[in-house]
C-alpha cells in the first residue's frame, strides 16, 4: 500500500465560506449538493473533464497556480472519473461529499491523494489500484507456473488484498453503493488471471492445462452480476469480461480452421454467450459493441465481416451504436487489399488544405499520431526514421489526429522529425468513416499508384516490414 502523504489544504474561499457557515443546513434533506477540486502538478491539460460513463459532465478550468474547483448542486451517488488528458482516474461521491484530489501528471496515478469529505474510499480504491498494478508486473512468469503453483500464488496475493478490503471496510463503513466497485477491485483482477491462465500458459509452454483444473476452479462465475449496469464502465469488470468471453467463446478443434476462420467462430461464440448471459439491455449492447468493434478492426475478412455482422445485427438494439459499426464494416471494405485509398482532405503545417490523393507519389506509409499520446509519437516517429533509412524508397507520412491545429504545430517545433512528412487531420469524422480509423496505432502501406498494400497493421508489429520488402 502506498504511503499517503500529507494531504495539502487548498484555500477555497467560497468552499471555505460554505463549510463555515451553511454546512448543516446544506447538507439535509434531498439536497445532493457536492464539491470537488483540487491541485495539478505539471499539467499536460489546462482542464479537468469530469465525466461519467465516458461523457463529459463539466470542464474544469486550472487556474494560475494549477488549482481547481467546482460546486455541483446536485450530484447524484456513484462512479465518476476526472481526467487530466491522456490520464484519468476513478472517484466515487456519495451524497454531500467534498473531495479534493493532489495529481502530479509526470506520476499520475502513484501520486494521486485524496482528502476531504468522502476521501478515505477513494483513497482505498487508489491503494488498491496501485496493489494491483504492482500485482500484474509480478505476474509475468508465473503463468509459466504449474497449476499447483500458479495456484497457490494467485490464492496468497488474493487472500492478502481481501484481508485489505475486510479492514478498510470495517474502519470507513462504507455505503452499499461503494462496496459493489470496493470489491469488485479485489475480485475482478483475481478473476481475470484464471481466466487467462490456461491460454497464457499453453502459449507460453505448449501445455494444455485445461483438464487439470479443478471442477470449481470457474464456480465464482455464478456468483457474477453480468447485468450490472454500474459495472459497465468500470475497467476491472469490462477487462474481467473479455477475458471472460474469449475464454469461454475459445474454439476447442481450432486446427480444423484457418486462423480468420477460427476469428470469425470465436467471435460469433462471444456475441451468443453475450445475448444469453446478460439480460440488461443496456449492458448487453454495449458489451455487444466493444466486441465488434474489436473484433471488425482486427479481422479483415471481408465475407467473414458480413457473416459477423449479421449475427451483431441479430442481438444489438442500439440504433445508434449499429449504424456507427456500419460504418466502419463499410470502411473496411474499402480498404480492402489492391483498392484505391479513398480520399480525405489533409492540412500542411502552412495551413493549406490538400488531397491525401496528391501527397502519395511513391511508396507511403501513413501513420497516426496525438500530442496527448507521447510517449507514442515518439516511439513512432523513431520507428518511422528507422524504417525510412532502411527503406528509401518509402515516403512516410505522419499524420496529427487532435482537433488543435495550433498545439499540432507547437508539437512540431519541439521535435525535430527530420525528414517525416507532416501533416494534420482536416476533418477526424472523415478520416474514422473512411479509413476505418478509431486509435492511433495504425498504419496504412500504400502502393505508388495509390492503392491499399496492407490497410490494417501498426509500425510495431513484428511482421510490418513483410510489407515493405
Amino acid at each position: 500500500m502506498k504511503e499517503v502523504p500529507f494531504c495539502k489544504i487548498i484555500w477555497i474561499p467560497t468552499l471555505l465560506l460554505f463549510l463555515l457557515t451553511s454546512c448543516k443546513k446544506e447538507f439535509a434533506g434531498d439536497n445532493y449538493v457536492a464539491y470537488f477540486g483540487g491541485e495539478v502538478s505539471n499539467p499536460t491539460s489546462p482542464f479537468v473533464l469530469f465525466c461519467k460513463n465516458n461523457l463529459v459532465i463539466d470542464s474544469i478550468p486550472l487556474n494560475k497556480d494549477n488549482t481547481f474547483s467546482i460546486k455541483f448542486d446536485s450530484l447524484s451517488p456513484g462512479l465518476y472519473t476526472f481526467k487530466n488528458e491522456p490520464e484519468y482516474q476513478y472517484v466515487y461521491f456519495d451524497k454531500n461529499d467534498s473531495i479534493q484530489v493532489h495529481i502530479d501528471s509526470k506520476d499520475f496515478d502513484g501520486s494521486i491523494n485524496f482528502c476531504g469529505r468522502g476521501d478515505q474510499k477513494n483513497n482505498f480504491l487508489i491503494d488498491m489500484y496501485l496493489r494491483n498494478e504492482k500485482d500484474k508486473n509480478d505476474m509475468f512468469e508465473v503463468f509459466d507456473f504449474s497449476f499447483e503453483k500458479f495456484n497457490n500464488f494467485i490464492n496468497k496475493t488474493n487472500k492478502a488484498n481481501k484481508k485489505f478490503y475486510d479492514s478498510k471496510k470495517e474502519e470507513i463503513k462504507w455505503s452499499d453503493g461503494f462496496d459493489i466497485y470496493a470489491k469488485g477491485i479485489v475480485n475482478f483482477p483475481n478473476y481475470t488471471k484464471k481466466e487467462i491462465y490456461p491460454m497464457i500458459h499453453k502459449m507460453r509452454t505448449g501445455e494444455d492445462v485445461t483438464s487439470k483444473l479443478p471442477k470449481d476452479f470457474y464456480a465464482f462465475r455464478k456468483d457474477i452480476d453480468y447485468s450490472n449496469e454500474a459495472l459497465v464502465e468500470f475497467s476491472p469488470f469490462v477487462m474481467y469480461l473479455d477475458h471472460m468471453l474469449n475464454n469461454v467463446g475459445a474454439v476447442n478443434y481450432h486446427n480444423h480452421f484457418t486462423e480468420v476462420d477460427l476469428a470469425l467462430k470465436t467471435n460469433i461464440n462471444k456475441l451468443n454467450i453475450a445475448d444469453t448471459l446478460i439480460k440488461n439491455e443496456k449492458v448487453k449492447n454495449i458489451v455487444l459493441n466493444n466486441i465488434a468493434l474489436k473484433y471488425l478492426l482486427e479481422d479483415q475478412n471481408m465475407v467473414n465481416n458480413q457473416e459477423f455482422l449479421k449475427t451483431y445485427y441479430k442481438f444489438s438494439t442500439d440504433n445508434s451504436k449499429k449504424n456507427e459499426i456500419l460504418k466502419i464494416g463499410n470502411a473496411i471494405q474499402l480498404l480492402n487489399v489492391g483498392k484505391k485509398l479513398p480520399e480525405v482532405q489533409l492540412i500542411t503545417s502552412e495551413g493549406k488544405i490538400i488531397s491525401s490523393n496528391s501527397i502519395i507519389d511513391k511508396n507511403t506509409v501513413l501513420f497516426f499520431w496525438s500530442e496527448k499520446l507521447d510517449s507514442h509519437l515518439l516511439a513512432a516517429h523513431k520507428k518511422a526514421l528507422d524504417f525510412k533509412t532502411k527503406y528509401p524508397n518509402y515516403n512516410f507520412i505522419a499524420i496529427n489526429l487532435d482537433d488543435d491545429s495550433n498545439k499540432w504545430k507547437t508539437v512540431l517545433k519541439k521535435y525535430n522529425f527530420g525528414t517525416i512528412t507532416e501533416l494534420h487531420c482536416a476533418n477526424f469524422e472523415d478520416i474514422k468513416n473512411k479509413w476505418a480509423i478509431t486509435k492511433v496505432h495504425r498504419a496504412l502501406v500504400i502502393n505508388n499508384n495509390k492503392t491499399i498494400k496492407n490497410g490494417f497493421t501498426n509500425l510495431f508489429d513484428v511482421h510490418f516490414e513483410d510489407d515493405l520488402e
